[in-house]
């Protein structure tokens, strides 16, 4: 493999490894928003040992996203310096401000969150949590604006070999970014959604802390039925943007080679690059393209449009569409059972339903990265779609040397998610705890209310 392949597997293993954190930290910051803000109202002790739990798990996953997030803004530099001299002037602010007016919110106000509870007021603590949910939402819009801005290019010009913006009104809100914003944050959201649901379903099955499990796992399923659809419907808008101004990245998505109308829709196949032709074809007669272009004739375009080095890889994209797909329609499901049994009265004692969404916590996670390798390898063969192609990008490094820090990042970040892993495990075993003095804690509750338990669980607690 030469240095250009290697450098592009190494980005990719990084980025792939890196984005599994923030995915969590988005949703997770506003889940913690919610359970503090439900305790400063009721003062009931299950939301305060929610708070407690999910903290300890939103700053171990903080700190695995900055220890691999630093890593990538070096690799614009080792393996894609030409990129970064062609595209610094955009890509340098962009990054630059999402350092200076999101990761550092986030940071400056994560200690209060984790150790402020006896040390400042109710209200200051409350804020602290707030700003940091709101800095990592934030540092969502601009990371999300400068990739975009890579798949959407506008508002900059080619002066003297370099990419300078002329209106950065139009580089921040280049035509995707609103559509990919907004599938970032769902899928933050239906991933923490799931990671909680999942965690207090494991305390209902093992019937320990039934009362924060009732009412995580209640905030979970509100949030899952909601995001699902909406997820779903922001998907096809953005699909009908990738159609608009990325045709062959859908043309790889649906595995159509020859330009068509009345395409179908694949349920499955095996596409063969080298033969320009797919496999075991199983599809429903001009589905795709009622869906892409609202008519059941429409035309979409195939790959075979352009020349076959000017296609993206057609297997990943193909195959990781179907995945991040299907996976969003099982969580519609999963929703939609989760409301179902909630009002039926029986959401903490369907075994079925219980050991379903423990088995489900991590694919939030699946579906997010089969969607960033869809978007990115689709992308191929561009670094700034119609601008600057990825082979232009590369830095001149030997194959070998890519090759060497690419088994050593293998190997260190093996070791990073095996850590991580352990030490959530760790935090799960130990469980939600109160502060320990906890002033605030039991500041205005009235006899009765400070109480571990929802009215449907109990008053046994542990």
């Amino acid at each position: 493999m030469d240095a250009l392949l290697l450098a592009r597997i190494q980005f990719g293993f990084t980025v792939g490894f890196h984005i599994l954190f923030p995915t969590l930290t988005i949703g997770l910051a506003w889940f913690l928003v919610y359970f503090e803000a439900a305790w400063r109202r009721t003062q009931r002790a299950y939301w305060l040992e929610l708070y407690r739990f999910w903290v300890k798990i939103f700053a171990l996953t903080f700190g695995m996203g900055v220890v691999s997030g630093l890593v990538l803004s070096y690799q614009f530099g080792t393996n894609f310096s030409r990129f970064s001299d062609m595209a610094g002037p955009v890509m340098g602010p962009l990054l630059s401000v999402e350092v200076l007016t999101a990761f550092f919110v986030e940071a400056g106000f994560l200690g209060i969150m984790l150790f402020g509870w006896d040390e400042v007021g109710p209200r200051l603590h409350f804020m602290a949590t707030l700003l940091v949910a709101l800095g990592t939402t934030n540092s969502a819009f601009w990371i999300l604006s400068a990739n975009s801005f890579m798949h959407t290019p506008q508002g900059a010009e080619w002066i003297d070999g370099q990419l300078v913006p002329q209106d950065w009104w139009a580089v921040v809100f280049n035509p995707s970014f609103p559509y990919r914003l907004s599938h970032m944050l769902l899928a933050s959201a239906l991933t923490t959604s799931l990671v909680v649901a999942g965690g207090s379903a494991w305390c209902l099955w093992k019937n320990v802390y039934r009362g924060a499990g009732l009412a995580g796992l209640r905030v979970a399923i509100s949030v899952l039925a909601v995001a699902a659809p909406l997820q779903i419907f922001v998907g096809d808008l953005h699909g009908l943007n990738v159609r608009e101004h990325q045709p062959l990245k859908v043309a790889a998505m649906e595995g159509l080679w020859e330009t068509t109308r009345g395409a179908p829709l694949l349920l499955f196949a095996v596409p063969d690059q080298d033969a320009q032709e797919n496999r075991l074809e199983i599809g429903v007669p001009k589905l795709a393209s009622l869906i892409l272009t609202h008519d059941p004739d429409g035309e979409v375009l195939g790959l075979k449009s352009v020349a076959p080095e000017e296609q993206p890889p057609v297997l990943p994209v193909f195959f990781g569409f179907r995945i991040m797909v299907g996976l969003g329609f099982l969580f519609l499901l999963l929703g939609a059972w989760g409301v179902w049994r909630w009002i039926g009265g029986r959401l903490e004692t369907d075994a079925w339903m219980l050991r379903t969404f423990m088995v489900c916590t991590p694919l939030g996670f699946v579906a997010t990265l089969a969607g960033w390798i869809v978007a990115e390898t689709g992308r191929q063969p561009w670094l700034v779609h119609g601008l600057i192609r990825t082979r232009e990008g590369v830095s001149d490094v030997a194959a070998a040397t890519v090759a060497t820090s690419l088994a050593l990042f293998v190997v260190v970040y093996s070791l990073l998610l095996l850590t991580y892993l352990y030490y959530v495990f760790v935090l799960v075993r130990t469980g939600p705890s109160l502060p320990s003095t906890h002033p605030q804690a039991i500041r205005g509750a009235r006899p009765g209310e400070l109480t571990r338990d929802p009215p449907s669980v109990g008053v046994e607690g542990r």
